[in-house]
């Protein structure tokens, strides 16, 4: 009888920069010249456990249109459709692990028929070594309607700040500084979807 032998586990990746990130894949400017709403700058680092940086990552936003609705076939809200902003992005860490995406800061969106969500940006994070890909939220430091956001409530109070993008203007640009920390100290809120 032959003995059974376990297959070693694996991690994912690196794939990301040459496959899901190559050329036309790539999408971090998701404004166009027509597109309506404030132009923001969001951008930040993925950090490891030990806070070193994570090259060769890879984030993807989704978020709704200055007017608070998503290009979605099942968004049928009242909110006014943006043909030329999507509200998915795609972007690639560089080897510091930073990223970046030039977007519209989104309008609130319903989260049931009596309260909405404050403005809100949901992100995916790609990794090697993630056998499965995290999702958190980014929320704007500038933003009243985060104190009653029922998700964001939801998120113990101490680390709810893990999820709130810092605003600063850099030459006339305004700027959200939001790093994701995948573990440790300081390890920013991920949801169970």
């Amino acid at each position: 009888m032959s003995k059974l032998v376990l297959t070693p586990s694996q991690t994912v990746g690196p794939f990301f920069s040459s496959c899901l990130l190559c050329e036309g894949a790539c999408r971090n400017v998701l404004i166009q010249p027509e597109t309506k709403g404030e132009r923001i700058r969001i951008e930040g680092r993925v950090i490891d456990g030990d806070g070193l940086p994570v090259p060769d990552s890879m984030i993807e936003i989704w978020q709704a249109n200055a007017d608070g609705r998503y290009n979605h076939s099942t968004d049928r809200g009242m909110a006014v459709l943006d043909p030329t902003f999507t509200g998915f992005g795609r972007a690639g860490t560089d080897e510091q692990g930073y990223y970046w995406f030039e977007t519209v800061k989104p309008g609130a969106v319903r989260f049931d028929d009596t309260r909405l969500q404050a403005p809100h940006v949901c992100v995916t994070i790609f990794a090697r070594g993630l056998l499965n890909h995290l999702v958190t939220r980014l929320y704007f430091a500038d933003e009243a309607a985060n104190a009653d956001d029922p998700v964001l409530n939801c998120v113990p109070e101490e680390r709810r700040g893990t999820l709130v993008a810092k605003r600063k203007v850099e030459s006339g640009v305004v700027v959200y500084c939001f790093d994701i920390i995948l573990q440790g100290a300081g390890e920013t809120a991920f949801f169970n979807v």
